[in-house]
């Protein structure tokens, strides 16, 4: 017998960044997100990096972005490492646009799907943002 993980804890998706003022710029200016928690790192062990957390107030998931200003993590993503919103509408071409004013870039996507089904937007981390043009359900 497998124990199965509760569906319902809160997701954090935890990524290093480095440079957490351009991130922001992309994720809060570009996309919309909303900044809910901010730390700077102050050198002791429990506040050794500094933090920005994205998303929605109302949501059950959240954007953490970590920089270690005595460790640097660079960030290694692959064109795989996929973050995908699911819009369920044409993805508005103002949307695109200021992403790519706010530090993103446009680039065609690894697997044609999302091509087919969206835009995919490569962070200033290099990280990519799929908008797709699909709905998604769990139900």
């Amino acid at each position: 017998m497998s124990e199965a993980v509760d569906p319902t804890p809160h997701l954090r998706i935890a990524r290093p960044s480095r440079d957490l003022g351009a991130a922001e710029r992309f994720w809060h200016d570009g996309l919309g997100f909303q900044v809910l928690y901010r730390q700077a790192a102050d050198g002791t062990p429990a506040h050794r990096h500094h933090l920005l957390m994205l998303g929605r107030p109302d949501a059950s998931w959240h954007l953490e972005l970590v920089q270690d200003p005595l460790a640097t993590v660079e960030p290694r993503p692959t064109p795989e490492d996929l973050l995908v919103l699911y819009l369920g509408t044409p993805v508005p071409d103002s949307l695109v646009n200021r992403l790519e004013e706010h530090g993103g870039r446009r680039v065609r996507a690894h697997n044609p799907y999302w091509d087919k089904w969206g835009v995919t937007v490569q962070d200033p981390d290099g990280y990519r943002l799929v908008l797709s043009t699909r709905n998604w359900s769990n139900g």
